[in-house]
């Protein structure tokens, strides 16, 4: 290395040699700021740059070169062949661009170390022609090792640069790169240039043709304002993209503070960057946030490959105060400052949460008693059947009020509605750990009492219950006076499975009631005949359409606002021929057990369809069905064949459905429902509020319209808690864009709260009471056919 040093100091222009560092290191990181504009370009746009960086490159190399040799003072004459000084320069172009072609090609090591070493071995390529291009008076002689030390040095300097640069983009990476390649320029020079020694010969003479030193000299300096022009526009271009990229990230920024959800952009769990809604979400600021891994304030999710093989799903985000909040994330993989990234939306879902524990509180439980319902009751008895050990048995105690119906009459509803609430806090303070009342509907009750072992014990419940009300009728101060009768079945010496318990204990229940009320029976085998009617029942319905002995009623449904008539409902009715009317809550259920529902259904919806294809107007016809219909194979095929064969508009028939019809098979439900929606029929959601009344039901299928059960409708002006209930679903409504229908409008006070609450349609007693077809086409519709032949006059 001291033959270095030696030929550096001693026998060099320490002032050129400075400047031919300078242009070395100008030229450097030209082609260092020109090769990240070359990575990113494809097509004729990426030979143009490949052409640009390498002819500032090769020009750069030759120049450094160049002034380097006019630095260097031998002692004898000196001069250059031209056209060999000019193939090294064309030399230095091509090397230089087939390296950043080779390195830029693709984003992996090999590409980058093979580019940079062709670019190193293009500058000692470029370095020995030149030197071959040296004219003087005397022989070369090269030191091999040294000759071999400078390739070396080129080669690998050359490969550690462009890997440098091409690794990362930035601006510190972008410094470090352009040293290197100015390193690998330089070391290799005046390496290979200690290689030489010139040995005088006075038989060597200097050609004529050759160029003296002065001329090159001009040749350089035209090479360096090449040089400088080149990383000038590199310069400009790097300015201008940056421009365009702190407007671009602005306008991207902007976007995403504007956004409601809160997002972050994620390189593997490192936050990148993110907007001021998440910012918000968790307590944080960006700046925070900006390094984070996503997995401090995500604790819930796997590192190991969720955002992957889970797009969409629920998790807590921690706030900076420590407190947890429910969130939904989306993510999805883009393309962030040209390498992959994921970017992740977060929504609060607080407010989602708490309507949805809302609704489910008010679907498992009573609104007036606080009672679990019958949803809550039937799941906990299904439990606790599941779950009983050998030996014990459970109690089902069934409770329906004594003469309820005349307090109501006597003293009013809001009377009636004190006992209710009064009878749930008798019965419930005489129950014991692990057993529950919960309220079915109306004045009915039932205790879930487990582990049970000895009917003795059902019984002394049974006493302590109407020994509460008693004791109750004591002290009150009316004539309102608390009794119940009581019917009492045991699992599963009784039966065997939750329906026929219930059967059983409602038998037991109305023979308590039939003997003297007040007091408490067990089932017994005896009290089968209720069994047998009710197998004469099915019997009869499966005969009644063919007999003739169903006829329809529709009730009107209006627009609250105006008052406007917009269609019927049909409603079924019995005229048994020794029973007389039957209720309809007396024979649906049988039909539906029985599978009768299934041909009385079709001919309901037949009937219905036809005589609504009579009326000139376009009102509309509702229909209800059941669960046993919506499941049935061929359902959307039998309601498309009674279309075309009455002639009904498929947007005239509206299909209404309970919830509890979804829940037996969603997946076949939501296959019939999309069938009658393709043909165009409406489907609204009957009864909400008295099932699952989820809100994940509502968004899933294809429903047109809600409507409230007229449970809650009753005293809605009256009662705070329905008042609460019916706003809620109207407020669902708005927000999924559904109209909102309220079933069962008895008095003008409910009309006008419903009104007030801007619920779209009602149907009730008040706006119409159910009809016989004939009276419809002696009223409403013949008259609303008058009125169009009077226009048409």
């Amino acid at each position: 290395m001291l033959t270095v040093y030696n030929c550096i100091v001693n026998e060099h222009d320490p002032r050129l040699v400075l400047l031919a560092g300078v242009l070395g290191a100008i030229a450097s990181f030209a082609a260092v700021t020109l090769l990240r504009h070359l990575r990113k370009s494809n097509g004729q746009t990426r030979l143009l740059w490949t052409a640009v960086a390498a002819i500032c490159f090769g020009f750069g190399v030759w120049a450094t070169h160049f002034v380097a040799m006019l630095a260097f003072s031998p002692g004898l004459p000196t001069a250059y062949d031209v056209p060999i000084t000019a193939l090294s320069l064309v030399l230095a172009v091509l090397c230089s661009g087939l390296g950043m072609s080779i390195a830029t090609a693709r984003p992996t090591l090999d590409h980058h170390l093979v580019g940079g070493a062709v670019i190193g071995a293009g500058i000692a390529v470029m370095h020995f022609t030149g030197m071959i291009a040296f004219e003087v008076e005397g022989r070369l002689e090269w030191d091999m090792t040294l000759v071999v030390a400078s390739l070396v040095a080129g080669i690998v300097l050359g490969a550690l640069a462009i890997r440098i640069a091409l690794e990362r983009v930035s601006g510190k990476r972008n410094l470090a790169a352009s040293l290197v390649l100015t390193l690998a320029i330089c070391t290799m020079h005046f390496t290979a240039m200690g290689a030489a020694s010139i040995v005088p010969d006075p038989s060597i003479t200097i050609s004529q043709f050759s160029v003296p030193s002065a001329a090159l000299a001009a040749a350089v300096t035209l090479a360096a304002i090449m040089i400088f022009a080149m990383t000038a526009l590199a310069l400009w271009v790097d300015i201008r993209d940056k421009r365009r990229a702190v407007a671009e990230e602005r306008r991207m920024r902007g976007l995403a503070n504007a956004a409601f959800e809160g997002l972050i952009v994620c390189d593997d769990t490192k936050i990148v960057t993110a907007n001021q809604s998440l910012a918000r979400l968790c307590g944080r600021s960006i700046e925070e946030l900006s390094g984070m891994d996503f997995t401090v304030i995500f604790g819930a999710i796997d590192q190991n490959g969720a955002i992957a093989e889970q797009p969409v799903w629920e998790t807590t985000l921690e706030h900076a105060d420590g407190t947890s909040r429910p969130v939904e994330l989306l993510s999805r993989v883009i393309d962030y400052n040209g390498k992959p990234h994921t970017v992740i939306a977060i929504r609060d879902l607080r407010e989602r949460k708490k309507a949805e524990a809302d609704i489910r509180r008010l679907a498992m439980h009573d609104t007036l008693t606080n009672l679990p319902n019958r949803r809550s009751f039937t799941a906990q008895l299904e439990q606790e059947m599941a779950a009983l050990a050998d030996g014990e048995a459970i109690a089902l105690l069934c409770l329906d009020l004594d003469r309820f119906k005349e307090v109501n009459d006597l003293f009013g509803h809001a009377a009636g509605d004190a006992m209710l609430r009064k009878v749930a806090e008798n019965a419930g303070n005489v129950l014991s750990e692990g057993q529950m009342l919960a309220r079915l509907g109306g004045d009915e009750f039932a205790i879930i009492a487990p582990g049970i072992s000895d009917p003795d014990d059902a019984a002394m419940l049974a006493e302590r219950v109407l020994e509460a009300f008693r004791a109750e009728n004591a002290r009150a101060s009316n004539d309102g006076l608390m009794s119940t009768s009581i019917g009492i079945a045991l699992y599963p010496r009784d039966a065997k499975d939750q329906e026929t318990l219930i059967s059983h204990a409602d038998t037991a229940l109305y023979r308590a009631k039939s003997e003297g009320r007040d007091t408490f029976r067990f089932y017994e085998h005896a009290m089968g005949l209720e069994a047998r009617s009710r197998r004469i029942m099915e019997h009869e319905l499966r005969h009644a359409v063919a007999r003739n002995e169903f006829h329809l009623v529709y009730q009107p449904q209006k627009t609250l606002d105006s008052g406007e008539l917009i269609g019927y409902e049909a409603l079924l009715r019995w005229r048994h021929p020794e029973r007389g009317n039957v209720s309809p809550g007396t024979f649906i259920p049988v039909a539906e057990e029985s599978g009768a529902i299934v041909p009385i259904g079709e001919w309901v919806l037949k009937t219905a369809c036809q005589a609504a294809a009579g009326w000139k107007s376009n009102l509309m016809i509702a229909v209800n069905v059941s669960a046993v219909q919506l499941h049935s194979m061929n359902f959307a095929q039998t309601v498309h064949r009674i279309l075309l064969e009455t002639g009904l508009s498929p947007h005239r028939l509206e299909i209404e459905i309970t919830e509890t019809a979804l829940v037996r098979d969603m997946h076949r439900a939501l296959a019939t429902l999309r069938q009658l929606k393709t043909l165009g029929i409406r489907v609204a959601m009957d009864d909400f509020g008295t099932g699952y009344s989820s809100l994940s039901n509502l968004r899933a299928f294809p429903f047109d319209k809600i409507k409230i059960d007229g449970s809650f409708i009753r005293q809605v002006d009256t009662n705070e808690q329905a008042a609460t209930i019916v706003r809620a679903v109207l407020g669902i409504g708005r927000g999924l864009g559904l109209p909102v229908l309220a079933e069962g409008v008895e008095t003008s006070g409910e009309l006008s709260f419903l009104a007030k609450e801007l619920c779209q349609i009602g149907q009730g007693y008040y706006l119409g009471r159910p009809s016989p077809l004939d009276d419809l086409q002696e009223d409403g519709i013949q008259a609303e056919e008058k009125h169009s032949d009077a226009n048409a006059a």
